[in-house]
């Protein structure tokens, strides 16, 4: 069973070379910078008119722009606020007592007493 097997092959790889593939499109490299200094080389085609401002780094995964000299900052990751954090930055102390006390006393007349 072992021996039926093709070695260095795997299943659906055919015959490689450009005649196969078709031919390939010439290609610029365009060099992206991160806040920690990587440099990635991105090929794009010659073709292509403009070229992203930003790119991912895929060493650390930082936005990295084309100026080496002045690479995009990394974003500011805020922490999880839950949905009372919200409402206290929209209301005071004062305001959530008085909205409080008027969610109450309709609740009273509702229920009869």
């Amino acid at each position: 069973m072992a021996g039926a097997a093709i070695r260095g092959s795997r299943v659906g790889a055919g015959p490689l070379g450009e005649s196969e593939r078709g031919q390939s499109v010439p290609k610029i490299r365009v060099s992206y910078w991160c806040a920690d200094g990587h440099e990635s080389r991105v090929a794009f085609a010659q073709e292509v008119e403009s070229y992203p401002d930003l790119w991912d780094c895929p060493r650390c995964g930082l936005p990295a722009g084309q100026d080496q000299e002045n690479p995009p900052r990394a974003p500011k990751n805020e922490p999880y606020k839950t949905h009372l954090a919200y409402v206290k930055e929209r209301r005071s102390d004062f305001e959530g007592a008085s909205i409080l006390h008027e969610a109450l006393g309709k609740l009273r007349e509702e229920l009869g007493g």
